[in-house]
């Protein structure tokens, strides 16, 4: 259905525990600049408009 990369369904399941772009970039080893890359890859990837609806969408789904 929604084609995520792996690292990308590693990031949006720290998203849903409402970590930020810092934080979740310093629990899987890169920079807050990438981590938000792929925030935003994931939005656009779910047609989402915000972080909150992309993880709405990841429980609806259960995309984990």
């Amino acid at each position: 259905m929604f084609e995520l990369t792996a690292r990308e369904l590693e990031v949006l399941k720290l998203m849903t525990k409402g970590l930020n772009n810092n934080e979740i970039g310093n629990i899987i080893g890169i920079s807050k600049h990438t981590a938000k890359s792929h925030v935003s890859a994931i939005i656009k990837k779910l047609k989402s408009c915000t972080r909150s609806e992309a993880t709405f969408w990841a429980g609806k789904y259960n995309m984990f």
